[in-house]
């Protein structure tokens, strides 16, 4: 079947299996299409066709036949072991087998130098163990008293144990079983008998003969259009910006400010293929009722992604997403840009690490954080260019805080009456803003050439041909605040009456019955909720500046 692709390949410059993963992808539209059409009240024959496909998708088209039975191994291991594990260790035990599966892969791959551009087992293993290690902790959830959950693991927990059939329909669900996101196994039963589309009033939005709310096509094939639109930019633009390019003798010959400035048309670029493959997922998803952006878009074509109506009775179909494009090329601060990357795995690392490790009743802390981070950097490989770029956010989040809590308050002073109208923003805010755009911007494509570089010997050489610069921004700042900076912003914060109050204190107005918050209290507290887990934590959460 490789012939199939073989002149496609040649005539982009890419390889055999990247065609046929993106073929894949766009093969799951009309089988996302094909998937709603099998009635709801014939749920095996759903599970049936999903593992068909994903069949289809390993043995045919991407002869992964090894890792078909590898990813098997690991779905049978899970069934059993919380089906007859009903201890508190079960979800744990699960957690090390799969985990443990994956790394030995990431290692695998490592000695045998694979590049990205080789399809094999570890990228739809990573999204498997998400799902799996959350299936187990939701079968623990379902076994607990309900006063002891949250609300997250209220609405999640599974209290009665699927069959085999319908466990292996979840595992290989066809829209995201490749490149994700994964999805819960909750999640997968609504989809499976449309439960989410039997509320009285998403009933009443149905056109008669149908059983899903409109505007799943227009969603799913505006993804596809993204998805192909980014796709295209990466197989135009890529060949000339890329991070690779500081590695030639051409790049070192150029002015510093030029570097840098194609390092910036670089990023974008290089980003754009996870643009295409997730946008094209979500898209999928939602056709056929799910989720992510080239799969996203596939996702959206089975059903999956449909989150409810709008306030003028609109239905929305963005729950498939993982990823947020704009806010990630124009962030606002670095924070929002980290939110809107992969906010699917944010969601497994905080709801199966973070609040897992922590011991019950108390709150989580740094060592909470700290496991939460390793399982992040080895849930994504044991390349040192990871590490790099993860060590690096850490401090990169400490300036980003630092600069927002004392340079913010003196741009946007709290507002009395909570009802009153926000007044416009003043030209220092502005221009506050664009800044923090810019140099957010920056310093991700500084940051994250190492993900892309995966050497840590490529990644300093890169560094160092773009000056540093990303270094003598964040540690520079750093050093800038704990050297007197933040001591000097407090007092005039102080002065002008607009301090924020101490971490962990009721600000005045945060609490006024109707739920509401003064602006002095929002922006300063990160809920569990918000919080991003794939960084380490920040030097200033170890050690504040005084």
């Amino acid at each position: 079947m490789d012939a199939l692709f073989l002149p496609l390949a040649d005539a982009v410059g890419a390889s055999v299996d990247q065609i046929k993963l993106i073929s894949c992808l766009l093969i799951a539209y009309p089988l996302g299409s094909l998937f709603v059409r099998i009635p709801a009240t014939k749920p095996a024959l759903r599970h049936l066709y999903s593992i068909s496909v994903a069949l289809l998708f390993f043995f045919p088209v991407l002869k992964l036949y090894s890792a078909f039975f590898q990813l098997l191994a690991s779905i049978l291991a899970t069934y059993y072991i919380a089906k007859f594990d009903k201890s508190a260790k079960m979800p744990w035990v699960v957690f090390v087998i799969v985990m443990g599966h994956l790394t030995v892969n990431h290692v695998i791959r490592a000695i045998y130098g694979f590049s990205y551009e080789t399809m094999e087992v570890t990228g739809p293993q990573m999204v498997l163990t998400m799902k799996l290690t959350t299936f187990a902790w939701n079968v623990y959830d379902g076994r607990r008293k309900e006063e002891d959950l949250d609300k997250w693991q209220l609405s999640k927990r599974i209290t009665k144990y699927p069959s085999l059939l319908e466990f292996l329909g979840y595992s290989f669900y066809f829209p995201g079983i490749l490149v994700g996101p994964y999805l819960d196994y909750p999640e997968y039963m609504e989809l499976i008998n449309e439960t989410m589309f039997q509320h009285a009033h998403v009933k009443a939005t149905l056109k008669a003969g149908r059983r899903l709310p409109p505007g799943r096509k227009r969603a799913a094939y505006s993804k596809m259009f993204m998805g192909l639109v980014y796709l295209g930019a990466f197989v135009v633009f890529g060949g000339k910006y890329n991070y690779a390019v500081s590695l030639k003798d051409d790049f070192v010959k150029m002015s510093l400010l030029k570097r840098i400035a194609i390092f910036q048309l670089s990023g974008p670029i290089e980003r754009a293929k996870y643009y295409a493959i997730w946008t094209l997922t979500e898209a999928t998803l939602v056709h056929a009722n799910l989720m992510p952006s080239f799969f996203q878009g596939a996702s959206i074509l089975t059903g999956l992604g449909f989150t409810d109506l709008g306030p003028h009775g609109t239905p929305h179909w963005n729950g498939a997403a993982n990823v947020k494009v704009w806010t990630i090329e124009f962030p606002p601060n670095f924070k929002v840009l980290l939110d809107s990357w992969n906010m699917k795995t944010n969601v497994w690392l905080r709801e199966c690490v973070y609040k897992r490790v922590t011991p019950k009743g108390k709150k989580p802390g740094n060592m909470s954080s700290m496991i939460t981070f390793f399982t992040s950097a080895f849930w994504h490989g044991i390349a040192s260019g990871y590490y790099l770029t993860f060590l690096m956010g850490g401090f990169i989040t400490a300036a980003a805080r630092q600069a927002r809590a004392n340079f913010r308050p003196l741009l946007v002073p709290p507002i009395a009456d909570p009802h009153a109208p926000v007044p416009p923003p003043t030209l220092a805010k502005r221009v506050y803003d664009l800044l923090g755009i810019i140099l957010s911007a920056m310093i991700l494509n500084y940051a994250a050439s190492p993900f892309i570089l995966l050497s840590a010997t490529d990644s300093m050489l890169t560094w160092q041909r773009l000056g540093w610069y990303g270094h003598i921004i964040v540690l520079g700042g750093l050093v800038f605040f704990y050297a007197g900076g933040t001591r000097f912003f407090r007092g005039l914060q102080k002065k002008r009456g607009v301090l924020p109050p101490p971490r962990g204190a009721k600000p005045a107005g945060a609490a006024n019955g109707n739920g509401t918050a003064s602006v002095m209290s929002s922006g300063y507290g990160t809920p569990v909720s918000e919080k991003n887990f794939v960084l380490p934590p920040s030097v200033d959460k170890i050690i504040p500046p005084r």
